[in-house]
Formats: C-alpha cells, sequence, structure tokens
C-alpha cells in the first residue's frame, strides 16, 4: 500500500547561514555526525574508517558531474540557458558524448517562453575563445520548462569535449552564486570515473586518499556502482502528498562480480550516498522482474509498497546473475524511478554515509526511513551543534534501525 504522507512533516528551521557555500579547505576535516542504536555523537570525518563495522563492505557511486550548463544567445539579445538532463539521441551515455557535429538532450531550458521551436541560438560566450568549435542549439519540442535540444558545432571534436570547453558545473541552485573555480574540483568525488551526472553524489566529497587508504587498513573492502544522479534531486516536492510527486528515471549500473557478493552476503553492507541506498535497494526489485519476467525491468516509483514479496534478497540476487550468464553480460544496466519513504522495507543496506538534507525533500524521506522516523534527533543535534548544511556542508553515519 502507497504510504499516506504529508510532506509538511519533513521539514525543519534552516537558517541560510547554515547552508554550507563552499566546501573546507580540506574534504576529510567536515564533522561526521554518528547515529547508531538510537543515540548520536560526532567525530571528524577523517575518522570515519575506525566507526564502521569490521568486515564491511563499503560501496561507493563511481558516476562523473558533467558541466551541463549551456548558456546561448538569441537574435533578439535574449539570453537562453540549457540544462542537459539526459541523452536523447543517441540515447547511451557514452555513445552521446562520442557523438561528433551533432546529437540531441532532453533538457531543462530558463527563458523556455522566449526560444521557438525550430530557434537555432548561438553559445553566448566571447567567440574567440571558441572559433572552430561554433556550438549552435535548435528547439526541437518542449513541455513547459523541458523540451529536446539538438546541439551542433564544429572543430571535429565529440561532445564530450564541448561541454569540458562551453559548459559549467551545475551547482545546486540553493547555493545562491555562480559556478566558481573552485567547484570544478571540489563539486566532484575524488573516485568519479564514468562522466553522466548533473548533480554530485555530494556524500563522497568528503573522502579523501587518506581516509580511503585508513578504510582498506580495515580489512574493509570497497566497490563501486554507477547511477547517473539526475535532476530531479534538485526538485522539491510541490505537492502537500508524497504519493503524488513524480520521481524521473535514472541509469545505474552494477557490475556480476558486486551482485555476487552482495547475494552471498554475511556482512554489514556501508552505502556512501542516497544514489548508492538507491541503487543497491532498487537491485531487489530488479530481482524480482528477472524471477517473474525472466528479465531486468526499471524499478517503478512505487513498486516497493503495492504489494508483498516474498523472494530472499539472496534468490532475488542470484535471479539477475543467472540473467546475465544466460545472456554473456558482466554488468546489469538498468533504470530506477524508486522513492524511498517511512514504511520502505531495507533488504541489503545496514549503514550509509550521507549529508544533511533539505527540508520536504524526497532525500530526506529516505534518511526518516533509514532511521525508523527518529530524523529529528538526527538534525536537532545537528542543528544545536554547528554542522554545516547541504551538498558542500558535513557528513553523517547512519546505522539502520
Amino acid at each position: 500500500m502507497i504510504p499516506e504522507l504529508h510532506i509538511e512533516d519533513f521539514s525543519y528551521p534552516l537558517p541560510d547561514e547554515r547552508i554550507a557555500k563552499y566546501p573546507l579547505e580540506e574534504r576529510d576535516a567536515s564533522k561526521l555526525l554518528i547515529y547508531r542504536d538510537g543515540s548520536v555523537g560526532e567525530r571528524k570525518f577523517r575518522d570515519l574508517a575506525g566507526e564502521l563495522p569490521a568486515g564491511a563492505l563499503m560501496v561507493f557511486n563511481d558516476t562523473k558531474v558533467v558541466p551541463a550548463r549551456l548558456f546561448f544567445r538569441r537574435a533578439t539579445g535574449a539570453i537562453i540557458e540549457v540544462f542537459c538532463l539526459e541523452p536523447d539521441t543517441p540515447a547511451e551515455y557514452n555513445t552521446n558524448f562520442a557523438a561528433m557535429e551533432r546529437c540531441r538532450w532532453k533538457c531543462v531550458i530558463g527563458n523556455a517562453k522566449r526560444w521557438k521551436e525550430g530557434e537555432i541560438l548561438s553559445l553566448n560566450a566571447d567567440s574567440d575563445a571558441f572559433e572552430g568549435i561554433w556550438p549552435q542549439a535548435r528547439l526541437i519540442g518542449r513541455d513547459g520548462q523541458t523540451g529536446v535540444v539538438e546541439f551542433s558545432w564544429q572543430g571535429g571534436i565529440p561532445f564530450s569535449q564541448v561541454l569540458e570547453l562551453c559548459g559549467r558545473v551545475p551547482i545546486p541552485p540553493y547555493l545562491n552564486r555562480d559556478t566558481e573555480p573552485i567547484d570544478l574540483e571540489r563539486y566532484q568525488t575524488l573516485y568519479a570515473h564514468i562522466r553522466g551526472s548533473v548533480a554530485a553524489p555530494t556524500a563522497g566529497l568528503h573522502f579523501t586518499q587518506r581516509v580511503l587508504d585508513d578504510i582498506a587498513a580495515r580489512g574493509i573492502e570497497t566497490a563501486n556502482v554507477c547511477l547517473h544522479v539526475g535532476a530531479g534531486t534538485f526538485l522539491p516536492v510541490k505537492s502537500s502528498l508524497v504519493s503524488e510527486h513524480a520521481m524521473h528515471r535514472e541509469p545505474f549500473v552494477v557490475s556480476r562480480e558486486l551482485l555476487c557478493k552482495l547475494r552471498d552476503g554475511g556482512r554489514p553492507l556501508v552505502a556512501v550516498g542516497t544514489t548508492s541506498v538507491r541503487t543497491l535497494e532498487s537491485l531487489y526489485y530488479v530481482g524480482v522482474s528477472c524471477l517473474e519476467q525472466g528479465r531486468p525491468a526499471v524499478v517503478e516509483q512505487w513498486a516497493p509498497y503495492e504489494r508483498e514479496y516474498d523472494p530472499t534478497p539472496a534468490e532475488s540476487l542470484d535471479a539477475i546473475v543467472k540473467y546475465l550468464d544466460a545472456n554473456g553480460l558482466d554488468e546489469l544496466k538498468v533504470g530506477t524511478r524508486i522513492i524511498i519513504v517511512p514504511g520502505f522495507r531495507f533488504r541489503l543496506v545496514d549503514a550509509m554515509v550521507t549529508n544533511f538534507h533539505q527540508p520536504q525533500s524526497t532525500l530526506l524521506l529516505l534518511i526518516s526511513a533509514f532511521v525508523g522516523g527518529d530524523w529529528r534527533t538526527i538534525y536537532d543535534y545537528a542543528l544545536a551543534n554547528g554542522f554545516r548544511f547541504l551538498s558542500y556542508g558535513d557528513s553523517s553515519l547512519l546505522f539502520r534501525r
């Protein structure tokens, strides 16, 4: 049954001065809140390894943020902001990034009403800086503030390089500032590898090589998944009833090797960030689709709540592995729209590293579900003890209740 939840019940006062506008000089100097068995304490993030359960498996999201904000100019002088969401043609990320001369993306469009379908715009930039590339954008079709945009360019370079040269890092709108040089490095995890996100998996921003080395020294194994974070992570829940909020589909990839480790179980599973939690918990329902339909299927938003599920996590994960083996695949590629709210049954994740999230957000709903509704204890402590909030803020290590 879909939970009847009101988003107003997941609010708290967040003064603007508590939102971290910039990262600390050292990534691992941030504060770390520890929530375990209903009690709260704090350390520094560089002490994380000593707080992790012995023998744990720690899973990171190695997606990489792309400079997905582009600014174009109409002949009238009006500036149109184009925020790339996901590839349209070619639809696969790597193929699209490798495209030469032309490709299409689904985008959020600023000043959308001023841009007519079919109208071609030129990049709003000093022409000398982009001589030989000349990026242009043509509106193919739109739906409100979103639409499909066709990009074209010259210079014999792939679209990934066009973005690197012409785009800006899409830092969160609540920072209320323009992208600055520091964001090019710090709004990216140390282990970012696979291009595709338009927002960083921010729990990972605290990790340094020193912290990763300490984790390895404790004998804690690490692994990666890849979920490309969409702009939906910035979208507030506008309806009072959470059941009326629509989640966007996000693609993810998990290796066969990791699926086997998860299937075999026997050790605590620690997820770095809400995106890793959503990926790992989605796997159970992907496995159910393999058992029932013979193939993986996109995990729909409310699937976990609509009925009871009998398979064990091991049975579900084994079904995915068998599907991959039968089709000669070494990784699972699928998508998820899953929303995790109070009432969700966690199948895999035992602990998570995460930042402090906006009031009335789907991420705060996930935290509430994970800690058995005890999110106010955590956030009251953070507010009373000088923690910094949101993407560039401090972090927490939460153990599931």
